[in-house]
Order: C-alpha cells, then structure tokens, then sequence
C-alpha cells in the first residue's frame, strides 16, 4: 500500500487546511475509507472517525489532520498550493498513517473477523489551544474506548525507529498576551509619559526569572516571547503596545499553579511604570502521560515490526499537544515516529523546510496496526 499511500500524502501536503477548516482533507479521508467498504462518520464541522469490526472497541487510535500558517520552502513538487499554509508538523503523516491502519485492519477484518472493533480518530484543530480533542471528547467519539494510542513525526529519530516514554512525554502549553497602555510622548521627557516600551521589555525580561523562583524549577517552567510591537518613531513613546508568547511546563500541577502566578507577575511588574495592563492568558494543554500498558502496547509492536533494536527513549519534550486531554479520559500513550533519513538532514518540526522521509509512513502503519491487532487479541503487551 505504500505507493498508495505516499501518493495520499502528497495529496494532502499540496492542499493543506488550518484548524476547522479542514473540509476537504475530510471529504479525502471519507472518500477513500467509503471505497474501502467502511462506514466513516463525520464530526461537527470537520474531522470523522470510523470503526474496523464488530462488537465491543477495544482501541482507539487518534491521528491529528490541521496544518499550519507557515511558509513551506521546501521547493518539493508538491510543495503547499496555499501560501502561507503548510504541513510543516507532519499532520499529513499521522493522517496518512492512521489511513493506512484502518485500510489495512479493513483488509483482514474482511478476510477473518477481528472479534473486536478498532476506532480510528481524525481530529481537526490540534494545532489551536486549548485544541480540538475537547470537540472530539465533547461529542462523545471516546465514551466507548478503553484505552487509545497516537503518534507524533520526530525528526530527530531515524526511520525504522520509534521513541517512547512511561511518563509525560510532552509538556503543558498556554498562550499569553500582554497589551500596555498609557500617555503617550516625546523620548526626551519620559518622566511626563507611561513609558510602556521601556515597561514591555522589563516584563519581558523579568517575567521567566520571577516564575524561576516561585515555581520548583523541577517543573521546567519556561516563558518565551515570540512577539512585541510598541511604537514606529525612534523619538516617540508610543501609547500602546503588545507582547505576545507562550508558558511551557513539564509538570500539570506546577503548570496549574503557574496560570495564576504569571498574570498575577505580569500585574507587579508593570505597575511601578503606571501603565494600564490587559492580559490575555490562554490556557492551552497539560502533558500527555503515556501509561505503561499503553507504552509497552507500542514497544511490542514495533520491535515485532521493526527489529528488536527499533525502540528508542525519547525525552519529555517541551512542546504542547491536545492528545492530552484524550488521555486524561482513557489510559493512552503517544510515540515519536522517526522521519529522518539516516544520514539525513536533522530538520525541526513547525520550520518551513521541514521534509520527512516518506519511508516513515510505511513504518507508521506497521506499528500502529500491530498495536491494535494485539489490543483486540487481548495481549497486554
């Protein structure tokens, strides 16, 4: 099937679609599992889900199918057909993978009975916070799923290897904005004015080392700006302006502790400037926390697939990711899918170059199916 699906891919890959507006990767998804047989059942908006089998599920599998508003510069033949969108997470990947399993688990269903069911998830909105997982949650696509797994592309893991962890393997994620604003003037007499720049970047600054020592450092909490604009004269103060970033923690208790602590900060910091202050704190994800069951569910289908050395241990990234909220429902564990060529270029997930080794989806698939194979048998591991 690889052909297939490499072609599925890059299908995707030139026609990508941001978060709830991914209605013809849908129409894609619904056409392909209908010709297999299957009966897809689409969500509100966007999204679908379809069971392989009959009688009681016995896993879900979830696959995440927004893109990006980023540059593709990859200069590939089917490189993004939309400016300003890309693929560049590797969503068309997990999508295509989980494609795969299902048309796979449809192959031998047909061939012999599973004597279970499989549920295959195609989530929209991953990449908004707090993310689409809660749309799918909400409408009750998990109220009959025991235990489920996902996958997320690793560029830094070579193909025909996977990464695992017991443990949380992502971190907690919010987004926060902080809007100043004040009296306005001239650079010479800033005693007369608000001087919001020079406030935006004490905030700035200060912000990660006061939370540095109010929070365990244990927790990793980590506050980066990727924003701020204030003015647009060299000579001017300017009467408004704005930063943007996100708060990143390795633990969901120091991260529910930090919500509050960051704005109440933000608040301390700024009021010695006189300014006025508006904070708008998103709280996105907690971590994702792969259980054992589920993590060894993995490990054994991909040492069976893959070789007995194809499990690698991937450290608890930094990054943020809205499978969380599956697996604070139902047991689950998410692995790291190597997608660099060995040898290859080390890329970095969310870059407009971004290019992952299409041998990864075939590896994908392998792993996934076999998973679920071994759920539905009742194997522990």
């Amino acid at each position: 099937m690889l052909d297939e699906l490499t072609g599925f891919r890059r299908d995707l890959h030139n026609h990508p679609e941001l978060s709830h507006k991914e209605y013809r990767t849908t129409d894609r998804l619904v056409e392909r599992l209908e010709a297999a047989g299957l009966r897809p059942q689409r969500l509100e908006e966007t999204g679908l889900y379809v069971d392989i089998g009959e009688g009681d599920i016995r896993i879900g599998l979830r696959a995440d199918i927004d893109a990006l508003p980023i540059l593709e510069e990859t200069g590939l033949p089917y490189a993004s057909g939309s400016t300003g969108i890309a693929h560049s997470c590797g969503h068309d990947i997990h999508t295509t993978v989980m494609l795969g399993v299902a048309l796979v688990l449809a192959k031998i269903d047909a061939e012999t009975p599973l004597g279970g069911r499989v549920r295959v998830i195609f989530q929209p909105a991953e990449e908004t916070m707090p993310g689409g997982a809660l749309d799918v949650i909400a409408q009750g696509v998990l109220s009959e799923v025991p235990r489920i797994l996902a996958l997320h592309c690793d560029p830094r893991i070579d193909v025909g290897l996977v990464g695992t962890r017991i443990g949380a393997i992502t971190s907690a994620s919010d987004t926060v904005r902080v809007e100043l604003s004040g009296r306005g003037g001239h650079t010479s007499r800033p005693h007369l004015t608000e001087d919001l720049v020079f406030a935006l970047a004490h905030i700035a600054a200060n912000v990660p080392a006061v939370l540095s020592r109010r929070i365990d450092v244990r927790s990793a909490v980590s506050v980066v700006w990727g924003q701020m604009h204030a003015g647009s004269a060299p000579n001017a103060i300017p009467a408004h302006g704005f930063m943007s970033g996100t708060m990143r923690c390795l633990d969901g208790e120091a991260w529910e502790a930090a919500g509050d602590l960051m704005d109440e900060t933000v608040r301390q910091l700024a009021a010695p400037f006189g300014v006025d202050v508006k904070i708008e704190h998103t709280r996105g994800v907690p971590p994702v926390v792969n259980t054992e069951a589920e993590t060894g569910l993995i490990e054994a289908a991909a040492r069976a697939e893959l070789g007995p050395d194809s499990v690698v241990l991937t450290p608890q990234s930094m990054g943020g990711e809205d499978f969380a909220w599956m697996t604070q429902k139902v047991p689950g564990a998410m692995m790291r899918l190597g997608t660099r060529t060995p040898g290859g270029e080390t890329y970095d997930l969310h870059r407009g170059d971004y290019r992952p080794d299409e041998q990864a989806i075939g590896c994908g698939v392998r792993v996934m199916a076999a998973a679920a194979m071994r759920a539905v048998l009742g194997l522990r591991h």
